[in-house]
């Protein structure tokens, strides 16, 4: 691998992908030569996933289409040991709040701690969507609320299927 080449690693479990994360991970596509989309198979936060690790990965796939520098990858280890795995030196996160800061801070210092070789870069949430998570679209879907422009059409169609009333 050409030593030059910049890999960075967006982890996450995008249940479901929103257009908050796409924003993130177009943005860091302009900064890396690439950038691995990796969904957590079994997150350990958030407990099970409305959708499995194969249909967000499509859901992101297709969103991601005209990125060329960007792949999609399931994993279920630390994030350091899969930022290892496939050549990243950098995790790139979006922060949309004080309360994702925490978080995030937290996660750092103990992947820090595991990999002092891996760092952490932090992208500001775009302001159309410094509100948006995936949980607040998953409680609109299953309210009947707009969710059209807050996530990807296969995603919002998905949703309706599963959580409308």
């Amino acid at each position: 691998m050409n030593p030059d080449h910049r890999i960075a690693l967006c982890p996450g479990s995008y249940d479901p992908v929103t257009n908050g994360h796409l924003d993130v991970i177009s943005r860091a596509a302009e900064l890396f030569d690439e950038v691995v989309v990796a969904v957590v198979d079994l997150p350990m936060r958030k407990g099970s996933t409305l959708f499995g690790a194969e249909e967000r990965i499509s859901f992101i796939e297709e969103a991601t289409q005209h990125i060329e520098c960007v792949r999609v990858i399931a994993f279920a280890t630390l994030v350091v040991d899969f930022a290892r795995e496939v050549g990243a030196k950098v995790i790139v996160k979006g922060l949309r709040a004080i309360s994702d800061f925490e978080y995030e801070f937290e996660m750092h210092q103990l992947n820090r701690l595991q990999a002092p070789d891996i760092d952490t870069l932090y992208l500001m949430a775009s302001p159309q969507y410094s509100f948006l998570s995936s949980s607040g679209i998953k409680e609109l879907a299953t309210f009947g609320g707009n969710i059209e422009e807050l996530v990807p059409d296969r995603v919002a169609a998905r949703l309706k299927e599963e959580l409308g009333r």
